[in-house]
This record gives structure tokens, sequence and C-alpha cells, in this order.
């Protein structure tokens, strides 16, 4: 049985979904979480040629409009609606996916060692990210990728 926490998080992700997708944004995240300040709920959304603080502004005053509607969380808390930034780590496919065509420094994990490697995302296919680097095109499964972070050039 889910916890209240991850309840909340899942009926945030499915009743502001509609709001989302008249507006072309993607949900990225839905975090849900007590921090030093109180409880904070965060979405994250993302909007193909960039996320402005419109965006954002709009997100966050239909959901408060929904959620006191829904009276879904019963304690006190924080809304905060933001996109998700250069130096976000890549989890989900739609992350990669994404971020298609970009420069991405990835930690592989393969029978308990570790290795970086650095490359450009090609694409996703069938669970394996497909990574141009300097020796060709590697695929690396999903599953076994640790972290990834875009990486940024000045």
């Amino acid at each position: 049985m889910p916890s209240l926490k991850d309840h909340i998080v899942e009926e945030v992700e499915r009743l502001i979904e509609p709001v989302l997708s008249e507006n072309f944004l993607e949900l990225v995240e839905v975090q849900f979480r007590q921090e030093p300040v109180g409880w904070v709920l965060r979405l994250i959304i993302y909007k193909q040629g960039g996320t402005s603080v419109d965006d954002c502004a709009k997100v966050s005053r239909e959901l408060s409009h929904i959620l006191d509607v829904e009276d879904l969380i019963p304690q006190k808390y924080s809304l905060e609606v933001s996109s998700p930034g250069l130096d976000r780590p890549l989890k989900s496919e739609n992350d990669f996916l994404r971020n298609k065509g970009e420069k991405v420094k990835i930690t592989v994990e393969t029978d308990g060692k570790h290795f970086t490697q650095i490359g450009i995302i090609q694409d996703v296919q069938n669970g394996l990210l497909l990574l141009q680097s300097d020796t060709g095109i590697m695929s690396y499964p999903l599953s076994g990728i640790s972290k990834a972070r875009l990486e940024i050039e000045f």
C-alpha cells in the first residue's frame, strides 16, 4: 500500500496533467517532502524551446486552485513550480530523449565496478542509451546508469 506521501505525488501527477498538456508542457518530476522550512510540494516542468516564468506561474496558480478544491494535502505546505535547470540529473528515458544531441557525462555500473563516459546522446531505444563518443556509438542499459548529467560548456 502506498504511503500518504506517494499517494499525494500520484494524485498531483494525475490532476495536473490536463493543465500541462493544454499548455504544451511536460511533467518532469513531482516531489513532496519535508525540508527544513516545512513540507514542500515541488513540480518540475519542461517546455520545448524553454520553460518561462509565466509557464511556472500559470501552473502554480492552476494547481493551487485544484489542490484547494480537492483538499488532498492535510498538512501545511509550500508549492514550488520550476524548470529542470541545466545541472539537474538525467534519470528517466524521457530525460535522455529530451536532451538528444546534447553532451552528457554518465557513470555506468558493470559487474560492481563504475566507469565514466562522456558523449553526445544519439537516442534511447529498448532501454538502451546510444551515446556517440570519440570511439564511436556505444550503447548502455539505462538500468546500469547510476549518474547522468549534461556537460555544460561555456
